[in-house]
């Protein structure tokens, strides 16, 4: 056999390798990740459901859904370990504090001042002629659109 049949297998071997190797290094990372969970530290398992650590066992985990309310489950099942202040936000709706003082407008009246400011010469968009775009409600302007080609609505020529 020649390099060039044996090509395919290689490529499909290599690529076969990369994944297993990803999906094992991610597997460690989600191990690592529940083997650091501390009694109080505040979880999301893999159904959505966000709790506190309560106790820790080998396979297990209990967890505190609701105040006194407390479920166990399997190691396997906590989909990540979130910080303090992540769940905070998350669970009780905390705000994050800003480092910043800016101060952003509900409206955008503050974005087209300076605009105004710079471009009084040019036209606005409020100043150009409006399209009717309104549905025409008078029916002797619909039958005399109508007329144009000697038919009205829902007449057609075929019999």
């Amino acid at each position: 056999m020649s390099i060039v049949t044996l090509l395919p297998f290689i490529v499909l071997i290599g690529a076969m390798f990369l994944m297993t190797r990803s999906a094992k290094k991610k597997q460690q990372a989600a191990a690592q990740m529940r083997n650091e969970m501390q009694p109080g530290t505040g979880v999301r398992t893999i159904g959505g459901m966000y709790a506190t650590v309560k106790e820790i066992g080998d396979e297990t985990v209990l967890l505190e859904v609701a105040p006194g309310v407390h479920a166990v489950y399997a190691k396997n099942a906590i989909g990540a370990v979130l910080d303090d202040s992540e769940y905070n936000r998350i669970v009780h709706g905390d705000e994050e504090e800003s480092d910043s003082d800016t101060v952003v407008p509900d409206d955008a009246s503050s974005l087209t001042e300076a605009a105004d400011a710079t471009d009084k010469h040019v036209e606005t968009v409020e100043d150009a002629p409006k399209a009717d775009l309104t549905k025409k409600s008078d029916a002797a302007e619909a039958a005399a659109e109508g007329q144009k080609d000697g038919k009205t609505d829902g007449e057609t020529d075929a019999k």
